[in-house]
């Protein structure tokens, strides 16, 4: 089972070597999304063994996630695995990931911070309420409407198998790429399993940038691109998934 480990990485100075000396320590094949870091970022990553794909400018995260997708595909990859570089996520998790793909009982394995309550984890820190606020909101409307059981929809800490990746066409550049994501998944009939991973918080001050930090903007963009993919999907989802999205704005209206 061949696996790729993926970072995507925007101006991550800070944090960006000791998360890499930690991956490397479970995974042999590490890809490194550069998403157009004016910091010091790119010549820290000089200093490992990895492969870099660098973005010109800042392109998205979700912009990010595709470039990955696509070196996983073409390099012959039967999983990838994408974590993100800012220390809340927790390299010592990726072998919880690969035994689960190696079960082979799922397309998508997606950690969750939300499985194990709060209360009975060891976590660190917690995130702005608002941010828990839409996060849940978000996953509680896709479960109901892609009849799923996520308790963490937005957890970019990931495994795919490569080859169910294929059928999807996946276009969506930014953060609200996992709305995009779980619609077609569910219209492509993959499997979907979560593994609790660590609540991790510990930058209060990291921003989305511009509109999106604020809870409503964000919250409403989120439902339009979401709204959007029900749209374009309807024909292969369940009938209860797309009852009212024509009363709601369509992305990029």
């Amino acid at each position: 089972m061949r696996t790729l480990v993926t970072i995507p990485v925007y101006n991550e100075q800070k944090y960006v070597a000791n998360v890499l000396e930690q991956v490397r320590e479970h995974a042999d094949n590490i890809l490194v999304i550069d998403d157009g870091s004016s910091d010091a970022t790119p010549q820290l990553l000089a200093n490992f063994p990895v492969e870099v794909i660098r973005h010109s400018t800042n392109r998205g995260y979700g912009r990010s996630l595709l470039d990955a997708f696509r070196w996983a595909a073409v390099d012959g990859f039967d999983w990838i695995i994408t974590m993100d570089c800012d220390e809340q996520h927790e390299p010592a998790s990726i072998p919880d990931f690969l035994e689960a793909a190696r079960e082979n009982r799922a397309d998508v394995v997606s950690g969750s911070r939300y499985l194990i309550p709060v209360s009975e984890q060891d976590s660190i820190g917690s995130p702005p309420p608002e941010r828990r606020a839409v996060n849940s909101v978000i996953t509680d409307e896709l479960n109901s409407r892609l009849g799923l059981t996520l308790t963490d929809a937005f957890c970019g800490f990931k495994a795919y198998r490569v080859g169910a990746l294929a059928g999807l066409t996946l276009d969506e550049s930014g953060y609200a790429f996992p709305m995009q994501f779980w619609v077609q998944a569910v219209a492509a009939g993959l499997s979907i399993a979560e593994v609790p991973i660590k609540l991790i918080y510990n930058d209060m001050t990291r921003s989305f940038g511009g509109p999106l930090d604020d809870r409503d903007v964000r919250l409403n963009h989120y439902r339009r691109v979401l709204h959007c993919e029900l749209t374009r999907c309807a024909s292969r989802l369940p009938i209860e998934a797309v009852a009212d999205v024509t009363e709601n704005a369509c992305c990029g209206s």
